[in-house]
């Protein structure tokens, strides 16, 4: 029997994947982000109902200031996340690629913990399997590459340890 969450990801994916959402959804996404993230403490974005979300925190490429964004990923089976530097399908990289590809070490927070990570970029031979994964937690997602006309920035995020955790054989 289906899930209710699978259900609507069927019903609410194709509606991603329009003109008007790729249109709007840049501007009233990162609202709707920041409201539900505050009224549920920063333990659920509201993209998280649906699939699996986080919050990237990064360095600024250029500014060196602390940025955040609020990505959908997908778990790879390994510990790691996979996240797509779609933009709304748009024609630029999203700020957030560019600071990874500066600064790899970043942090995330999952489910209100936060923790560090170290960004990779997926090479082009892991591409095509990093996509499948993607498509088979969000149906149609690949399509924001085609319309972009760009090769979306496929990272995986690898966590790490700090050294004064006390799990970490450099806090022992």
């Amino acid at each position: 029997m289906p899930r209710v969450i699978d259900i609507a990801r069927t019903a609410i994916a194709p509606l991603t994947r329009t003109r008007v959402f790729r249109r709007y959804g840049p501007r009233i996404m990162p609202v709707l982000e920041r409201f539900f993230s505050f009224i549920s403490g920063g333990r659920m974005p509201i993209s998280g109902l649906l699939v699996p979300s986080l919050v990237l925190h990064t360095v600024g490429a250029r500014s060196g200031a602390p940025r955040d964004a609020q990505l959908m990923y997908c778990p790879d089976g390994q510990g790691r996340a996979i996240v797509a530097g779609t933009n709304f399908a748009g024609g630029r990289h999203p700020a957030w690629t560019g600071n990874l590809l500066a600064h790899p070490d970043a942090e995330i927070t999952v489910r209100g913990r936060r923790m560090p990570v170290r960004a990779s970029l997926i090479p082009d031979e892991e591409r095509d399997a990093a996509w499948d994964r993607i498509e088979r937690q969000w149906p149609g997602y690949r399509s924001y590459e085609r319309a972009s006309g760009r090769t979306v920035r496929l990272f995986r995020l690898q966590p790490v340890r700090r050294p004064d955790d006390p799990l970490s054989p450099a806090g022992r």
